[in-house]
């Protein structure tokens, strides 16, 4: 047997079945009869939402990086929660405009935007975070076509990284941002070509777990963009701290103690550098928000014995829930937490492996865990799939059909 994750404690039972909002895993499953289905609760999300402006200090906005889940209904419903959206492309820029957010609360980052992507962005008003000096040359040159002032901030590529983080994006040699010794130049030709320099962008790190290192990457965030805007010249309109807050996917993991980290913050924002005294601060999170909030259903399709193995085969699979295969990020494959949805209070008495439909032995879902015995038209659950999801997955591969996606909730309305 090989140990699973633990279940949110969001999730409880009902009459032995799991549910999710108002009604049932497995009758979700079967009223909207989609081979593979996510299901997000807005109230996780909410909730969320809400322990992050209790715990940070005053002011400190929350942008939502739509990369994490762009399902339009939760955009729709989240944007009315959070400061600014933060997207990767072209498309996920279009996402949130169709969303309602103003173009003013969306900033764009990225190391290969198109010159068409450039200029997209400059024409709605978007902030773009520059990844070079090249890109900035393209987007002011994008600007005098189009005859506007356009809004950058620089991506900075810091001299650390969050330590444990399991994504590094900065520190050392990196794709991402411009080196931090070249900042103050950039920002000098930002503002002499006219262009509205909207501040820095510093990203460390992502899927944290250690509150420690989290404070500690944020400290010198801090520092760090007081240096760059001395050595600039100019204070930052805001300094965007990144993220990185992470979520206990696996056995052992331990959810991360935010209240920690906002009362730190507090502090290293009353002794911030006085050219960031008018600065405002912004923390940009994706999985800690909606990753939690998700359940992907499949329905076990057959039950076989190869070798005195039990194997459990789903009418889902990566090409919906690629990270939950160990196949997105992950050096070694452990088990997210799952369940029998429909036996959700059983005990559990035998190993089985959960295993996709695609012909390929990487489909695997759940290796050698235990569970309550499940049959033919059993519904698994498959927890932290907020995520990182179906638009992170190959929905494509071997031509299988795409999963259903549903929002349920809303305690903010």
């Amino acid at each position: 047997m090989k140990p699973m994750g633990v279940i949110p404690g969001d999730y409880h039972a009902e009459g032995g079945r799991l549910m999710i909002g108002p009604k049932a895993a497995d009758a979700w499953a079967r009223e909207t009869d989609s081979i593979g289905l996510f299901v997000y609760d807005f109230d996780i999300i909410a909730r969320r939402i809400q322990r992050f402006r209790t715990a940070m200090p005053p002011k400190t906005q929350l942008h939502y990086a739509i990369k994490a889940n762009p399902y339009n209904h939760i955009l729709s419903s989240i944007m009315k929660y959070v400061d600014g959206f933060d997207v990767a492309s072209e498309g996920e820029m279009n996402f949130a405009l169709e969303a309602g957010m103003s173009a003013n609360n969306i900033s764009i980052a990225g190391p290969g935007k198109r010159r068409a992507e450039i200029k997209a962005a400059i024409r709605a008003g978007i902030t773009i975070n520059l990844e070079s000096e090249g890109e900035a040359t393209r987007a002011l040159e994008a600007a005098e076509e189009l005859g506007v002032r356009p809004r950058l901030a620089v991506r900075v590529n810091p001299d650390f990284e969050i330590k444990g983080s399991g994504m590094r994006m900065g520190g050392g040699a990196r794709p991402f941002g411009v080196d931090a010794e070249r900042v103050p130049a950039l920002v000098h030709t930002l503002i002499e070509a006219g262009a509205d320099w909207r501040g820095f962008h510093i990203f460390a790190g992502s899927q944290a777990l250690d509150a420690d290192a989290i404070i500690a990457a944020q400290q010198a965030t801090i520092l760090l963009a007081g240096e760059l805007a001395q050595r600039a010249g100019g204070s930052p309109p805001l300094v965007n701290l990144g993220g990185g807050f992470g979520i206990p996917y696996f056995a052992g993991d331990q959810p991360l103690d935010v209240e920690n980290i906002g009362q730190a913050l507090g502090e290293a924002l009353a002794a911030r550098p006085a050219v960031l005294a008018d600065s405002a601060f912004a923390i940009e999170l994706g999985r800690w928000l909606v990753g939690e909030a998700g359940v992907y259903l499949t329905r076990v399709v057959d039950r076989k014995v190869s070798h005195g193995e039990t194997f459990l085969v789903v009418d889902g699979g990566l090409h919906h829930q690629l990270a939950a295969s160990g196949n997105f990020g992950t050096v070694v494959r452990r088990n997210y937490p799952i369940a029998v949805a429909n036996r959700f209070n059983d005990e559990p008495e035998e190993e089985v492996s959960v295993v996709g439909c695609l012909c390929t032995p990487l489909d695997r879902l759940a290796d050698k865990v235990l569970l309550p015995r499940a049959d033919v038209g059993d519904v698994i659950a498959i927890f932290m799939a907020g995520a990182y999801g179906a638009t992170a997955s190959p929905q494509a591969f071997l031509g299988h059909l795409p999963p259903g996606e549903i929002l349920v909730g809303d305690s903010f309305s």
